[in-house]
């Protein structure tokens, strides 16, 4: 599981029958505590995301397991619209 920000879709006009009518996103991972932006992913909306959300996203299994088919080619899928992220780093521990 992993914090991104949304920063583009993906249309595809032939697809594997699965991801018809799927919402497809291309989401940023970011490190929360410092902002910095790494790779970016493919990820299923589930949630309505929109272009500059943060939002939760899940891989592997749990993606599947998201999208409600343990067959679909699918390994990442956004489940979460992020309101606010809280990080506390207290040095020393």
């Amino acid at each position: 599981m992993f914090i991104g920000v949304v920063i583009g879709n993906v249309w595809a006009t032939k697809k594997d029958d699965q991801l018809n009518g799927m919402k497809l996103m291309v989401v940023q991972r970011i490190d929360p505590a410092d902002g910095k932006r790494h790779e970016s992913v493919v990820a299923a909306d589930r949630v309505g995301a929109g272009i500059g959300e943060q939002v939760l996203v899940v891989t592997g299994s749990s993606a599947r397991m998201a999208l409600a088919s343990p067959d679909i080619p699918m390994d990442a899928a956004i489940v979460g619209i992020l309101d606010e992220v809280e990080i506390n780093l207290t040095k020393g521990l």
